[in-house]
């Protein structure tokens, strides 16, 4: 969820419900509660704009190496920018993915002010009228852009081929916990009532499509905690080396993203660094 500056173009084993079986008073001492997410450190946070230069810089390097990348099937991918971005922020990983033989689609909704009227009620239509036009889509989102598309996965299944996501928090339960919360707390004026917005993540049902988490240790914007999938047959969280602003055009990102959509329809699986890139996806 981070305000993004605008880039110029170059047998199911989900896990079943809650038992409403009574639950302890308190858990043993020996199960800890996890670790909660905290806002990330301020060098991160203070480099963010100088990393997604350096991100930049070497994908203009890699374009020759990113001609490998898997080529895609024809179907139709929708891109949802972040918190303060419109369509312009993802403008190199949509033609990328056009390239490579994608309906690739923008959200056409102006800058993502956060979850307001227009927005919430603008990218369900617009996941309606795509999937009417073109069939099941997939949605690649990149922070609060992969928070709605996780949102649209669970309200409408039956329309969404598979989730990405790009250093979506949705796991995260205090927005204190991002370096943005000032600009979230002063757009606030413009969001749906609480009882309209997405309840935490840990009450969720689990993703009922294919998922899969992108993150980075040294994001500077959202705590990376936060942006896990819970592991799934069909669910799944890739670490990259990204600054939070550079997701949309960092070269490994670009690289993992094409190879999920690349997947056949109904045949996913989980990902794998190609030979002799491995060194470009740190270890989880």
């Amino acid at each position: 969820m981070t305000a993004l500056p605008e880039i110029p173009p170059p047998a199911s084993e989900d896990r079943a419900a809650p038992a409403l079986a009574a639950v302890p008073d308190a858990l043993p001492e020996a199960l800890p509660e996890p670790e909660a997410p905290h806002a990330p450190g301020l060098l991160w946070y203070l480099t963010e704009p100088t990393r997604a230069v350096v991100d930049l810089g070497q994908y203009a390097a890699a374009r020759q190496l990113l001609r490998a990348a898997p080529s895609g099937d024809g179907h139709t991918v929708i891109v949802l920018p972040g918190l303060g971005g419109a369509d312009g922020s993802t403008a190199v990983l949509r033609k990328f993915l056009s390239g490579l033989g994608h309906d690739v689609r923008g959200w056409g909704l102006g800058r993502n002010l956060g979850p307001s009227a227009a927005t919430v009620d603008g990218t369900r239509a617009l996941l309606e009228r795509v999937a009417a036009e073109r069939g099941k889509v997939s949605l690649v989102g990149w922070s609060l852009g992969g928070v709605f598309a996780r949102e649209l996965a669970r309200e409408r299944p039956e329309l969404v081929r598979q989730v990405i996501t790009l250093g979506s928090p949705y796991a995260l339960r205090d927005a204190r916990c991002t370096r943005v919360n000032p600009v979230f707390r002063l757009l606030s004026v413009f969001y749906e009532a609480v009882s309209d917005l997405p309840p935490p993540e840990s009450e969720r049902p689990v993703m009922p499509v294919p998922a899969t988490s992108v993150y980075s240790r040294s994001d500077g914007i959202v705590p990376w905690r936060a942006c896990l999938e819970e592991e799934g047959r069909r669910r799944e969280s890739v670490p990259v080396a990204s600054s939070h602003l550079g997701y949309c055009h960092n070269t490994s990102v670009l690289w993992l993203v094409a190879d999920r959509l690349a997947q056949p329809r109904g045949r996913w699986r989980r990902f794998a660094p190609p030979p002799g890139m491995a060194r470009m996806f740190p270890a989880a």
